[in-house]
């Protein structure tokens, strides 16, 4: 068999996903009854299309799942697009040059709806195909279908039920920019410029001063507090003081949580600044004030900075302090304050009436329920524990926006009781229509719908469920819990807890065995990539100017957990990779002709030696990938074959296949055995690295043998003890010496590797048995007109005489 002179990926790679899909390779077995790996697949954000990161991580995950599928295990690989967040909402506006909040709420989710059908679904699956993804695309949801609406909104029912889910007009964290309150896991902090401003307050006629950063929530100022130590401050104790620029009067008391040496060391309270104001306003039964509104600007509590912006706002009101003399100075300062991760806007803390799942008492078993994860890498359980101890709200479950998965709930208009929607008959939307006839408690007619909507967490946090529940009922036992969470290490706080609650509050079990974290794609500096940069690479162009198979050979040079800068030298590597194992391969199948794997075949001691190093390496590998070490098995699947295979056995095989009537026909039909046995494996422990390559070359050659439809579904690599042997791979390596000596003498003295050696001395511990078994292939390989042996008791040499 001659093969073309180059392998064309812009061909071969869209072929062969073709065929995977055609063929249904990668589908989860409905009759088999082989052990079940199930995978809790990351459903990408639809925001834009397929990034970077998106290509790293993803890669990462398929190669252990191709891995897991060729050691004979059944798998559940499902795909799924989370599509009802912000970020989702965000791009439908921006295709379509639409305002949501401009249009009727049923107008922009049918638009949201059909954009995400006609256009961004189908982008997303197309790039993940292209990567060589091996998911099963027909066990397909999305966050927003009413597959997982019904499973999301069953879920809300149930914890409703168990005295979990609360109704509450209460502080919550706000984002003026999105509109829409927020949860803990949403905010970042960001550091930014500020100043301490010293605040002249009026206690009897004499001046207070107070440092703060926020003088325009002045006007909800609530009350004074210091320190129970602090002795500056004891005689303020029980009087009240006078707000600047506001006149009005507020307490000063003693408390434990004011930090005498923060600022001045006495602190105004205001409702709401963060999360020490909540609690002041909590434990002594203050007044609550709301200074901001939740448009971000001010109230008509601020008198005539009301409609200003908080940045204008605390401009004017330092003006005006300074122009009635009671700002006394102002120190320049860098504090760290709360943003909405979505947009980066600085968050507020404002009196919402929303929906909160009560979860604060079971830290103590959040952490157990993390100990009973298998980690990997094992240091990322300490993200998971860091976030658990930090944890101080309740997870806050609403959203006041437009498009996503609706509350089941209506509400009566007189006595406000809940009322939730019948298990059967969801999923449901309260605003479209059909609410219950009358209130439960009070007979009352007056039903008012929910308008909010789930957090988009709140429905990710159930994709165990949503994938599970895509099969008949038979299996849901069998993929559930599952065996595998693969996802980036940024998300571990929002996807990964999330997940472990609701698993935690409905089944009483953790959603999987292990966790598998990866690391972020980073530019070549090391640094976020991001448009406002301009530092962002485009997959879809790497794929198109190298391929599929090289950009994942990029992603497979990092451990597991460790972010990784892209160098385009890296795919320069994997393309020529790639090119190698075509050649190699090539010269393989011309010589292939009369081969016949089933012919037993007395190995010559070379060959033996290859084939014992083969079997050590698939064992270490098959080791590594076992603990989701994937760029350990890469890497020592990549050195075998450039080392062993390339460096030295098709030279050895060379003079035995090109010469048998000198070598003799044993020694070529040894030479055709190891060829099939070295390439074979090769090609399937790259397999999950570089799925096209390796499935071309098997489909070209190997599957009439094997008889398996695919390589991804052929078996993994064996280790064969019986195979093994030191004494072989000590001959192996003498050869290896004699080659590599020959090589650089000729190199040396400027000849050509075709040029005859005069002649060889090789001493070593070994015995002239043992020398004449590997005597023919070092003449060979090095084109030897004679070689001489010595046995020596120590450390072998080669002398080469040109």
């Amino acid at each position: 068999m001659e093969l073309a002179k180059r392998y064309d990926p812009k061909v071969s790679e869209p072929k062969w996903q073709k065929f995977w899909d055609e063929e249904n390779i990668f589908k989860f077995d409905q009759e088999s009854d082989a052990e079940v790996y199930s995978v809790d697949t990351p459903p990408p954000t639809v925001s834009g299309k397929m990034h970077l990161g998106h290509s790293f991580s993803y890669s990462q995950q398929d190669f252990v799942v191709r891995f897991q599928r060729m050691l004979g295990k059944n798998v559940f690989y499902p795909f799924g697009t989370d599509n009802n967040g912000v970020a989702t909402e965000r791009l439908i506006e921006q295709i379509n040059g639409v305002v949501a909040r401009e249009m009727k709420r049923e107008d922009f989710v049918k638009l949201c709806l059909e954009t995400l059908e006609k256009d961004l679904i189908p982008s997303y699956i197309a790039d993940m195909k292209s990567l060589g993804l091996s998911c099963d695309f027909n066990t397909f949801y999305t966050t927003i279908d009413s597959h997982t609406q019904r499973i999301s909104q069953r879920s809300f029912i149930q914890i409703y039920k168990d005295g979990r889910a609360y109704r509450k007009d209460a502080p919550a964290m706000w984002c003026p920019e999105c509109q829409t309150g927020i949860s803990q896991v949403e905010c970042q902090d960001h550091e930014l410029e500020s100043s301490f401003n010293d605040i002249i307050f009026k206690v009897d006629g004499e001046d207070l001063v107070i440092a703060t950063t926020r003088p325009e929530l002045l006007p909800a100022c609530v009350a004074v507090f210091f320190h129970p130590g602090d002795k500056r401050y004891e005689k303020y104790e029980g009087k009240n003081a006078k707000v600047p620029l506001f006149d009005f009067e507020v307490p000063i008391m003693p408390d434990e949580r004011a930090d005498p040496d923060k600022g001045t060391g006495i602190v105004m309270c205001c409702t709401f600044g963060d999360q020490t104001d909540m609690e002041w306003q909590r434990a002594r039964d203050l007044p609550i004030k709301e200074a901001i509104g939740k448009d971000g600007r001010l109230t008509e509590l601020a008198g005539k900075y009301k409609g200003m912006s908080v940045a204008d706002a605390r401009k004017m009101i330092i003006e005006d302090l300074k122009d009635a003399k009671l700002l006394l100075s102002q120190e320049p300062i860098k504090h760290v304050v709360n943003v909405h991760e979505r947009c980066g806007t600085e968050v507020e803390i404002i009196k919402s009436k929303q929906w909160f799942i009560k979860y604060l008492d079971l830290k103590d078993d959040m952490l157990k329920w993390g100990e009973e994860l298998h980690w990997y890498p094992k240091h990322m359980k300490v993200r998971y524990d860091n976030w658990v101890k930090g944890l101080q709200w309740d997870w806050l479950i609403s959203r006041q926006r437009f498009f996503g998965v609706p509350f089941p709930v209506w509400y009566c208009g007189d006595c406000d009781e809940v009322i939730v929607a019948d298990e059967k008959e969801l999923p449901v939307d309260p605003l479209a229509g059909n609410p219950p006839q009358e209130c439960p408690k009070c007979k009352s007619k007056n039903i008012v719908p929910e308008k909010d909507v789930l957090d988009t967490w709140a429905t990710s946090s159930l994709t165990p469920i949503i994938a599970v529940e895509l099969l008949p009922e038979q299996f849901h036992k069998k993929l559930y819990p599952m065996t595998m969470r693969p996802q980036a290490h940024d998300i571990i706080t929002f996807w990964l807890f999330n997940t472990l609650v609701k698993s935690r509050l409905h089944d009483k079990v953790n959603p999987w065995r292990d966790v598998v974290i990866s690391g972020h794609a980073q530019d070549p500096e090391g640094k976020k990539m991001s448009k406002s940069k301009g530092n962002v690479i485009e997959p879809q162009d790497m794929i198109e100017r190298y391929s599929a198979d090289a950009l994942r050979f990029w992603a497979a040079g990092s451990k597991l957990g460790e972010d990784l800068p892209f160098q385009e030298k890296d795919l320069v590597t994997g393309e020529k990779t790639i090119t190698k194992m075509w050649n190699a391969c090539k010269f393989t199948f011309m010589h292939m002709e009369d081969f016949n794997p089933e012919e037993e075949v007395e190995l010559e001691a070379y060959d033996r030696s290859l084939i014992s190093r083969l079997n050590r390496m698939v064992q270490g590998a098959t080791e590594s990938f076992m603990k989701y070490e994937y760029s350990k098995t890469k890497f020592e699947s990549e050195l075998f074959f450039w080392r062993n295979i390339c460096d030295y056995y098709l030279e050895i095989a060379k003079d035995r296949l090109y010469n048998p009537d000198r070598r003799g026909q044993h020694q070529r039909k040894s030479a055709q055995h190891t060829l099939y046995v070295l390439m074979l494996n090769t090609l399937k422990l790259m397999a999950p690295i570089m799925p096209h390559i390796t499935e071309e070359l098997y489909q070209l050659f190997f599957k009439q043998y094997e008889n398996t439809k695919s390589i991804h579904i052929t078996k993994w690599p064996e280790y064969d003890e019986g195979s093994v042997s030191e004494e072989m791979e000590r001959l192996g390596e003498l050869v290896e010496l004699c080659v590599e000596k020959a090589r650089r003498a000729k190199s040396d003295n400027g000849k050509s590797l075709k040029e005859p050696v005069a002649e060889i001395l090789l001493k070593a511990n070994i015995s002239e048995d043992s020398f004449s078994l590997i005597k023919d292939d070092i003449m060979g390989a090095t084109n030897a007109q004679s070689i001489r042996f010595e046995n020596i008791d120590s450390e072998p040499v080669c002398g080469i005489r040109l």
